[in-house]
């Protein structure tokens, strides 16, 4: 799922049998009463991966993932919000190695790959984002969130998995740095983002 401000969009995945788990996160988002977008074109494959939103505009990878379909039903949803379509290699997703690390700020990858896409997004966008380069791909996706006006964090991979990439983020000012271990996961091709859905509303009970 990819949220913008009350608006929910479900993506639906590639593999098939993945799609029985959007039901279960449906319901946890009506829950929380949000307005629920489903993908309903047969024909479109979303995974949330692929999708990076930079407090301006979407970037949509099309990957192994995602397809032409599925980054229309990503404009579709957000229809104030400019789209804008990546390629991505292999079996890669987007965010396998860039993500926000705040507002105006991409953290990307290393890799011929990364450094490709990076390039097509600063080509494609009328804005300009400032870049923190980290020497691992992985690396580069991490979870950024703001508590109130000033306080800022970055959930970012541990050193002990990718120690020569967490002395980037320390150039970021006045962020609260939380390295987290991704190891098991990683596994299965996840990544610290794919593992979360940030919204800044209560669940009433």
């Amino acid at each position: 799922a990819h949220r913008q401000y009350d608006t929910v969009l479900l993506t639906r995945p590639w593999m098939p049998t993945r799609r029985d788990e959007i039901s279960c996160v449906k319901k946890v988002l009506e829950e929380l009463k949000l307005r629920v977008v489903e993908v309903t074109d047969e024909g479109a494959t979303l995974d949330g991966s692929d999708v990076l939103f930079t407090g301006r505009e979407f970037f949509v990878g099309i990957s192994k993932w995602t397809n032409h379909r599925g980054a229309e039903m990503v404009a579709d949803a957000f229809r104030d919000f400019a789209v804008s379509t990546v390629p991505v290699s292999g079996t890669l997703h987007l965010r396998s190695f860039c993500s926000m690390a705040g507002p105006d700020t991409v953290v990307i990858g290393s890799s011929e790959v990364a450094k490709k896409a990076m390039k097509t997004m600063e080509q494609l966008t009328d804005h300009h984002y400032e870049t923190l380069t980290v020497p691992d791909d992985p690396a580069a996706n991490c979870i950024y969130a703001r508590l109130g006006q000033k306080s800022s964090i970055l959930l970012h991979r541990s050193a002990e998995e990718y120690p020569n990439s967490v002395q980037p983020f320390q150039k970021l000012p006045d962020y609260t740095l939380i390295p987290a271990a991704c190891t098991e996961v990683a596994k299965l091709g996840g990544t610290l983002s794919s593992c979360s859905l940030l919204i800044n509303k209560k669940l009433e009970i």
